[in-house]
């Protein structure tokens, strides 16, 4: 059983403030240990938080040149993916994460990367702006240049994902960060740390710190972070959204979700339910991009019933390990709980249980398991149909026309994520212009890294991804010069 009692504080691995705060991580499949690894205390983060100033303030890293951070940020990439199947097997048997998900993932992370280095490359760190009148007789230089010193706050759901998200553009931009990680994702965390040690980074301009929130929330009240960047949920995103304003500090905040899957007339059913068993159920139901509002037209709505559920119902649940295993356990407990508490609440709405319960699996009463569960005859005011839930629930309703679709599709306080499917490919692309949501798919296509990710409404302030997330951790400055 792995131990780790250090914590990765400004590039180096130092010994907690308190080392009795040693945290038992337990396998969400049988509640094994599988290892120990020290949490933070608000005296790390002041330690982590003081290296970081120190490098940003007085060390190289702002003044490296771009090229020699998208250097180390490619060595990063290459380090991990030489190690990819170890980074997926930590992600799932911390998680749950089915393997087929974890190993999937680790392309992806590359297509992230890749996609901030070419908008790195093509971002224009300094630039001189033509001007709109002939007679201005100076030059107008803007420069883009790095905030700070970051918190970046990642939930438990997909960690080298979120990571990924915050720390490469910051990077890129020459600022310092403070990764404040789940205590759930300690040990895979800890790798993550050691894969940006090895790639290069100059002291102090990285510490990743396992803590409770408590000590989140030390963090991003902190005087000496510039910037705060949060994914996790709505109901954290406003507490974070509340201390950013009270201290005046950047803020990005990417938070949950309750998307719909509009399934117009003349949809291949077959197609639809093959993409949403991914867009649907990928990562367990713990995502908050997942289309869990299937939206059915009048005229073939109990065909559509019929197909969900038979898909459903076709998915493994077990070991995450295990190779033909699709959905995995929750993380946690109380997590379990949640879910099932909320399957409990759709049936006492009165919405029709197609498939699935609150019963757990058979077999699997150690583990943190739920039985995927489909409900029909939902009406969006529902709370399934209303709340995230974040895990495998998903809720079928009716809808009348086109327009009663979007209506229903938009009827939600988030607005993040959202799919069409349609056997014409122009029409399903003017239905996802009406959609108000930050991200649309059309037709189960994948997400793009190079587009920006985020969310309207209660889902979210600012943009991830591509050259719109790497805006998110720089400064504009502008210079006028005489001619």
């Amino acid at each position: 059983m792995p131990v780790r009692d250090k914590l990765y504080i400004g590039g180096a691995w130092v010994a907690p403030s308190n080392p009795d705060m040693l945290l038992d991580i337990h396998s969400p499949h049988d509640q094994s240990v599988l290892g120990s690894v020290a949490q933070a205390a608000p005296a790390d983060v002041d330690a982590a938080v003081a290296a970081a100033r120190q490098s940003f303030d007085h060390g190289p890293w702002p003044h490296t040149t771009p090229e020699e951070r998208q250097t180390i940020v490619r060595r990063y990439d290459e380090l991990r993916a030489a190690r990819a199947d170890e980074v997926a097997l930590a992600i799932s048997v911390e998680n749950g994460s089915a393997a087929w998900f974890t190993a999937v993932g680790q392309p992806f992370l590359t297509r992230q990367v890749k996609a901030y280095l070419k908008a790195a490359e093509e971002f224009g760190w300094e630039e001189i702006i033509e001007p709109s009148d002939d007679s201005v007789a100076f030059d107008t230089i803007v420069r883009r240049e790095a905030i700070g010193v970051v918190a970046a706050v990642i939930p438990w759901n997909s960690p080298f994902s979120a990571a990924t998200a915050k720390l490469v553009p910051a990077l890129l931009a020459g600022n310092s960060v403070v990764l404040k990680v789940s205590p759930e994702n300690s040990l895979s965390m800890a790798l993550l740390a050691d894969l940006w040690h090895e790639a290069g980074l100059p002291e102090g301009v990285l510490s990743v710190l396992p803590a409770d929130r408590e000590t989140s929330e030390y963090l991003v009240s902190h005087p000496g972070i510039d910037k705060i960047s949060f994914t996790g949920s709505t109901g954290a995103g406003r507490r974070i959204g509340s201390i950013a304003g009270d201290h005046l500090k950047r803020v990005g905040l990417e938070l949950g979700g309750k998307s719909a899957a509009v399934i117009l007339e003349d949809a291949d059913l077959d197609k639809v339910t093959g993409g949403l068993r991914f867009g649907s159920l990928g990562n367990n139901g713990e995502a908050c991009i997942l289309q869990t509002r299937i939206l059915a037209p009048r005229s073939r709505y109990e065909e559509v019933v019929e197909a969900v559920k038979t898909m459903v119902e076709s998915l493994k649940v077990g070991d995450p390990a295990a190779p033909d295993t699709f959905i995995g356990p929750m993380i946690r407990r109380d997590q379990q709980q949640r879910v099932i508490d909320y399957i409990n609440v759709g049936i006492a709405e009165g919405a029709r249980l197609v498939t699935g319960g609150p019963q757990i699996p058979e077999g699997l009463e150690k583990g943190n398991y739920v039985t995927p569960t489909v409900f029909a005859d939902v009406d969006n005011s529902m709370r399934i149909a209303q709340e995230e839930i974040f895990g495998p629930v998903l809720a079928v309703i009716a809808y009348e026309d086109e327009d009663d679709a979007v209506s229903i599709a938009n009827d939600s306080e988030y607005g993040l994520s959202g799919g069409v499917w349609s056997a014409d490919p122009e029409h399903a692309l003017a239905v996802a212009r009406r959609l108000h949501t930050g991200t649309v798919t059309i037709n189960g296509s994948s997400m793009s890294f190079d587009g920006p990710f985020g969310g309207f409404k209660a889902s979210g302030l600012g943009r991830e991804y591509g050259k719109v997330g790497l805006t998110g951790y720089v400064e504009h400055k502008t210079i006028t010069r005489n001619r």
